[in-house]
């Protein structure tokens, strides 16, 4: 009997013992708040950069495509950088690149270096975002995973919500120079902790780096991301399609290469684990939900309500708040209940949250907006947490951090195919809403309604693949592989029988 509670007292125990894994874990939270941040905080700034400027709505357009260009690039590589690299100095390196973009940014003269410095924050947000993931499973015990996780993921949902917010502010009471004058404060900040407190979790194995993989994820990965933002500019134009079949030849033969190699770049066979694949799809959904809402709800307000940016960012407020009480509130959930309930009660909340922001016109009062928001904003952290947490628990160890690359990289890819989607309904809405005669205000609103829609189709989706997650924790499956079971999986055998104990289970 005693030796039974040691042995579950064991199984309970962190990967990497350290004594405060909520200080090791400080540097990546804020690295990730800032990555996220940074991805919805253009959104608002977009008009005034133009102006300031003096590009176009297109040009403008850079500063995202290119942020989300940089990431997806970067993302597929952080798996072999850490088994090359020491954590703590690959940290370091990812928060001073942010800093030096900020500074960049902050005080540029020009938009061409605006960009390059949007661009260099991109390659700390690639890095930073995987790694947090992969480092919370090996400094938490494992009984307090969920709620590690309800923290990470209010970083990851409450930094977007809450960008608008941040940006409306620093252009109506100062000037969009602040909102990188900001992320380079919090980037020194983030600097000091890594220093201080992060550790090196990993055993440096420097396994041979492939060309091939190396080539094809760049231009696969980087091909959809950049075909997919440049869509609502240039529609499927034949050099816009053309890099689209680009990336995705490149992706399939990345995929294949990856399955036919001992030490893959990223181990891809992580999808042979069915509650890793159903929570990475619930995942991608619900990010993808976040980035049409953040995308389409600070311009709606303003171009179809006619609120001011400052008052804009405001109006947001309520529901980013919500969103971090939910994020943590659900992690906790998440080791009491398990995931079934969480995901597909977030789900369903989402929707009706949508709807509600799809009913709204351009009469719709101040509080309506801000209830409709706060209503999605309970939906998509209740199921985002416990789906990130049933995917990565369900891994072994050998591939956890496999297994944060490949959410990671999904999420990005995913973020900017549907905001592109989103950003190209919202243009099909306008359209035919002004041939119907509808002024600049109603059209705006009837667009947004289109990608609303289009939100709405991603929670379904989301939903429909959370009915096959199970009432129990992935973590508990995952220690059921014996260790021959495991290894056998990261060379490529075996898995069929890993997927058949996990259908038991």
């Amino acid at each position: 009997m005693a030796e039974t509670r040691h042995d579950d007292m064991n199984r309970m125990k962190a990967r990497v013992d350290v004594r405060h894994p909520a200080l090791v874990m400080l540097g990546l939270y804020l690295g990730a708040f800032l990555g996220m941040l940074s991805e919805t905080s253009m959104n608002i700034a977009l008009p005034s950069l133009m102006e300031a400027f003096g590009v176009s709505a297109g040009t403008a357009q850079w500063l995202v495509v290119g942020y989300m260009l940089v990431i997806g690039v970067v993302l597929p590589f952080v798996g072999l950088l850490l088994k090359w690299f020491r954590a703590k100095t690959l940290l370091i390196v990812a928060l001073g690149a942010f800093l030096v973009g900020s500074l960049m940014s902050g005080f540029a003269p020009t938009f061409a270096l605006l960009l390059a410095g949007r661009m260099i924050q991109g390659i700390s947000t690639g890095l930073v975002l995987p790694m947090m993931f992969s480092v919370l499973l090996e400094v938490f015990p494992k009984n307090k995973i969920g709620a590690a996780m309800g923290l990470t993921t209010l970083i990851i949902m409450f930094a977007p919500a809450v960008g608008p917010t941040l940006s409306g502010f620093f252009i109506g009471v100062l000037s969009w120079r602040w909102i990188f004058h900001f992320f380079a404060i919090v980037a020194a900040v983030a600097l000091l902790c890594a220093i201080a407190f992060m550790v090196n979790p990993y055993e440096l194995t420097r396994p041979r780096i492939d060309a091939f993989s190396c080539v094809t994820s760049v231009v696969g990965f980087g091909g959809l991301v950049l075909g997919v933002s440049l869509i609502s500019e240039f529609g499927l134009s034949p050099a816009v399609v053309a890099i689209l079949v680009v990336g995705v030849v490149a992706v399939a033969l990345y995929g294949r290469r990856q399955l036919k190699m001992d030490v893959p770049v990223i181990n891809l066979r992580a999808f042979a684990i069915p509650q890793f694949t159903t929570g990475a799809i619930v995942v991608m959904m619900n990010f993808g939900i976040t980035l049409c809402a953040m995308y389409l709800m600070p311009q709606e307000i303003q171009d179809g309500m006619g609120i001011p940016a400052a008052m804009a960012g405001l109006v947001m407020l309520p529901g980013g708040v919500i969103n971090a009480v939910v994020s943590l509130l659900s992690g906790r959930l998440y080791d009491v209940i398990g995931p079934k309930i969480l995901v597909r009660s977030g789900l369903v909340v989402s929707v009706v949250g949508l709807g509600l922001l799809m009913a709204a016109g351009t009469t719709s009062s101040v509080p309506y907006i801000i209830a409709a928001h706060v209503v999605l904003m309970i939906g998509v952290p209740l199921a985002m947490s416990p789906a990130q947490s049933t995917a990565l628990a369900a891994l072994p160890p050998q591939l956890a951090t496999d297994g944060s690359t490949i959410l990671n990289t999904m999420q990005q890819v995913w973020g900017a195919i549907a905001t592109a989607v989103a950003t190209v309904l919202l243009g099909v809405g306008q359209s035919s809403a002004v041939r119907a005669g509808a002024g600049h205000a109603q059209a705006f609103v009837t667009g947004s309604r289109f990608g609303f829609a289009f939100a709405v189709a991603l929670a379904v989706v989301g939903f429909v693949a959370a009915l096959r997650i199970t009432s129990l924790s992935g973590l508990t499956r995952a220690e059921k592989v014996p260790d021959v079971e495991v290894r056998d999986l990261k060379a490529g055998k075996a898995a069929k029988p890993a997927v058949a104990r996990e259908r038991r289970a």
